[in-house]
């Protein structure tokens, strides 16, 4: 951070149960501004937030509100414009685990909050903040950072509907891996602890010191460093991030094919669409998103040629979307790999007022410059040859992903931390981190409230996922080993 005295890494405030949390996320020590007569406008806000307890009490938010509703429905209305023969993989991935289709089910959870009690305070949330959706990367002066990773469905809606989403996923996270009911509501409770009190020391900061702190790697491996088997982990894992660059991706996606550089087909999940120029479409393409980048990163971006796309099939919640993997070439010849990914409308739309933003390529690019602590520098968007929106980054930059798999409950519990005070630090750089603070107060009543609203989501996913799994084994949705 510019012109900082310092990091000052401090214990989190002490919750009401008496636990405590380490701290991750980099920040100055509160500085005060000028004094001038009245309240300022940050104290005036912690005010309107703590008013807005009488109208929904934050005990209430345990509640995950009663909606009858087919679960099985909205997700095939989910599958609606995705690429059909796709669709099958994207069920396959869903029926893994009920937390794998919670992953794939965040129009399910948006459904289910728009008739859950609401603070009413408004912020750009991330829209799909569970678990997995966080990770480590490099930003453009090449320090690694931790941070939310995925935004295609930013929004503006209510604080708590990412909260809530995270700290279910690590209930469903902690049941997956044998971890006691109890415990799972522990840490769950958890992430709002992080939460809680990284927007409390948020609030109390000046503005450019909120909008500048972040979450690095360094900060991590200092509040683990007391637990041998966890920060060798982290180191191990920060390593292996920084050979995830593109020469570490080409080796694995092309290879050169006599004078010719070419993407390898790997059908179903990565190949080049028959009947489809990529090429062409590609460049066209590029010379609209040119126009959303900054002038510097055009100039830059100019200097790389095209030099081959192909179909590439990714993650849960977005298998089916139409996503291309582009492989360019500097002056040097060294790789870089962009990626164009379809934007469809968020899921929090409709639930959580009409959006901003018309292109939604736009909407998602925005939303992540907004929230992230820093972004890449060729995030842009533009409509492609087909009309729908798209946006596009780097396939990968350092990047490092979690492994819940090999999590026990101590580790989970530190990560739920993390990401607890990384979506506050987040939602904080959006805007109303006073508000935010004042309404959840210092108590732990909050904490609890989201603690008990996670175990009881869990448990209705679970259902959910039963009877996705009854319609699966039916036929009334396909899969990969479905007939034909």
């Amino acid at each position: 951070m510019a012109g900082r005295q310092g990091i000052v890494l401090r214990q989190q405030a002490m919750a009401s149960d008496g636990k405590k949390s380490p701290r991750f996320v980099s920040s100055v020590a509160a500085k005060p501004g000028l004094r001038l007569p009245g309240l300022s406008p940050a104290a005036k806000e912690q005010r309107a937030g703590r008013a807005l307890r009488k109208r929904t009490r934050r005990k209430r938010h345990a509640a995950i509100g009663r909606v009858s509703r087919d679960a099985v429905a909205i997700i095939v209305a989910s599958d609606k414009g995705r690429v059909e023969k796709l669709v099958p993989i994207r069920h396959s991935r869903m029926l893994e685990s009920p937390l794998a289709f919670f992953r794939g089910a965040a129009a399910i959870q948006a459904s289910d909050l728009a008739h859950a009690p609401s603070s009413g305070i408004l912020t750009q949330c991330c829209g799909d903040a569970h678990l997995m959706n966080f990770g480590g990367f490099a930003t453009p002066e090449r320090k690694f950072l931790f941070d939310i990773s995925d935004f295609d469905e930013t929004f503006r809606a209510p604080f708590e509907w990412d909260l809530k989403r995270l700290a279910a996923s690590f209930v469903l996270a902690a049941r997956w891996r044998g971890i006691s009911e109890a415990r799972a509501r522990d840490i769950a409770t958890t992430v709002c602890r992080g939460y809680r009190s990284e927007m409390a020391l948020a609030a109390s900061q000046n503005t450019l010191d909120t909008w500048y702190a972040a979450v690095t790697w360094k900060d991590i491996l200092g509040e683990v460093r007391d637990d041998p088997a966890v920060s060798k982990r982290l180191h191990q894992a920060g390593v292996e991030a920084r050979h995830h660059t593109s020469e570490y991706v080409f080796h694995k996606l092309a290879a050169l094919k006599g004078r010719n550089i070419q993407l390898h087909d790997q059908p179903p999940l990565l190949y080049h669409p028959p009947g489809l120029d990529v090429m062409a479409t590609a460049a066209l393409f590029f010379k609209r998103y040119t126009k959303t980048l900054r002038w510097s990163h055009r100039v830059l971006f100019a200097r790389l040629r095209l030099i081959d796309a192909a179909f590439k099939v990714v993650g849960v919640g977005s298998a089916g979307l139409r996503c291309y993997v582009v492989l360019m070439l500097g002056e040097q010849n060294e790789p870089v790999f962009l990626q164009i990914k379809e934007a469809r409308k968020s899921v929090l739309a409709g639930h959580a007022g009409p959006s901003l933003w018309p292109d939604e390529g736009e909407r998602v690019v925005v939303g992540q410059r907004l929230l992230q602590t820093a972004s890449d520098i060729f995030l842009g968007w533009a409509r492609g040859a087909d009309k729908r929106f798209y946006y596009v980054r780097q396939l990968r930059d350092m990047k490092a992903s979690v492994d819940i798999a090999s999590m026990n409950a101590h580790v989970l519990d530190l990560y739920a931390s993390l990401c607890g005070q990384t979506l506050a630090r987040a939602h904080a750089k959006a805007g109303r981190a006073p508000r935010i603070a004042g309404y959840m107060g210092k108590s732990g009543s909050f904490d609890a409230a989201i603690g008990r609203y996670a175990s009881a989501y869990a448990d209705r996913t679970e259902q959910d996922y039963e009877d996705f799994r009854r319609a699966a084994a039916k036929g009334r949705i396909k899969t990969e080993t479905s007939p034909g």
